[in-house]
């Protein structure tokens, strides 16, 4: 697989972790220093949104990959994933959301690692 093909996976991945609670697998799809930026304008880091995740203010019930971008610079790369997803989040009722997630990505160790990434609708 080429590296635009990998973190096209990441993203189906990251997506599967959010949906089955895995908190050990979203973290290894994760830098040490990520964070997300909610559409509410709230910046968590993984160890709390992750938190946010197993306590329930965050749950995914499915996603529906309508499109994932890529751009790879060397190093570094920038993804667009839109996603029809199922969810309910800061106890409101479950609800079918077009979300879109714009990250950032770094290669580590020869490994692709989401760095940040900033929710929206479309």
């Amino acid at each position: 697989m080429n590296d635009v093909d990998i973190i096209r996976a990441i993203y189906r991945e990251y997506w599967n972790c959010m949906i089955d609670k895995d908190a050990e697998g979203l973290r290894g799809l994760m830098s040490d220093d990520y964070y997300l930026m909610h559409m509410t304008g709230t910046r968590q880091s993984a160890d709390e949104f992750i938190r946010g995740l197993l306590g329930g203010t965050f749950n995914y019930y499915a996603a529906d990959h309508d499109d994932i971008e890529v751009t790879v610079n060397g190093d570094t790369a920038v993804m667009t994933g839109k996603s029809k997803v199922v969810a309910a989040v800061y106890g409101g009722g479950k609800n079918r959301w077009r979300l879109q997630g714009d990250f950032t990505l770094r290669k580590e160790n020869g490994q692709w690692k989401l760095t940040s990434s900033t929710a929206s609708t479309y």
